[in-house]
């Protein structure tokens, strides 16, 4: 599938963005609706956020829409996303843009702010090993207010039930080969799409140089140390100096996890 965008037509990529993400996780606007009603019930109506690998910048375009009084600073490292979101956002006084890279001991010194209300992210953070999340989870405490949140909204499952994980799996791999039959733009053809594009090859050379191309095959998970189960977060982030940790939303594959300074 090829798009041609024209220079201003940024709001169009984001459509894109999130349409080609909801056809993998189709419960995907749920999670952002109860990620936002937890944020609004646990700082308030006027919160200082970081969207924390923003990418497109979807959390925090319905974080606007929902907190007008909100300010939220958008922080990632893959230069064809944030030009999207740059784009998107150009108008936009509430929020402000930081490039970094999650893996660098010395990321949060980039941040405009010395500490946020609510750090929030989505299907992000499975990109990180246990040793490098683990280090993530302690500096978020550390960019946190008392009483600030962090949620993360992931690829974390349960083991406990294979038939059921099964079953569903297989559900949902029969839904997605349908309606890709039918048009539906997967990872791959989306990232083709944006390297085909005019206003959008350059920055997505330079992502494909930093982060790999999208387009070839990934590895898979299992063959990395990355933490699989909601019960692995909950307690990586108290040890990280959260006071409480807790799942606030599931789905078969995937979950909420809030936790509190």
């Amino acid at each position: 599938m090829t798009t041609t965008t024209r220079p201003s037509d940024w709001a169009a990529w984001q459509e894109s963005w999130d349409r080609q993400q909801a056809w993998y996780m189709p419960d995907r606007e749920e999670r952002f609706r109860v990620m936002l009603e937890t944020t609004q019930a646990l700082v308030g109506r006027a919160p200082r956020v970081l969207d924390l690998a923003c990418g497109t910048g979807s959390i925090t375009d319905r974080l606007l829409r929902r907190l007008p009084d909100a300010r939220s600073t958008c922080l990632d490292i893959d230069p064809a996303l944030l030009t999207i979101a740059r784009g998107h956002f150009r108008d936009e006084e509430r929020v402000g843009f930081v490039t970094a890279d999650l893996t660098d001991p010395d990321w949060t010194r980039h941040l405009p702010h010395r500490s946020y209300d609510a750090v929030v992210t989505a299907t992000a953070l499975h990109w990180l090993d246990t040793g490098p999340l683990r280090r993530l989870y302690a500096d978020l405490a550390g960019v946190l207010r008392e009483g600030g949140v962090f949620l993360n909204a992931d690829h974390m499952d349960d083991p406990s039930a294979p038939r059921i994980n099964a079953a569903v799996h297989a559900f949902h791999t029969a839904r997605k080969e349908r309606e890709q039959a039918a048009g539906a733009a997967d990872w791959a053809s989306w990232w083709n799409s944006v390297a085909e594009d005019e206003h959008l090859a350059e920055p997505a050379r330079r992502r494909f140089a930093l982060l790999g191309d999208p387009r070839e095959p990934a590895a898979p998970l299992a063959e990395r140390d990355r933490p699989t189960t909601t019960r692995w977060h909950e307690d990586a982030l108290r040890e990280a100096g959260f006071g409480e940790a807790r799942q606030v939303w599931c789905s078969t594959s995937d979950a909420l996890v809030v936790a509190m300074r």
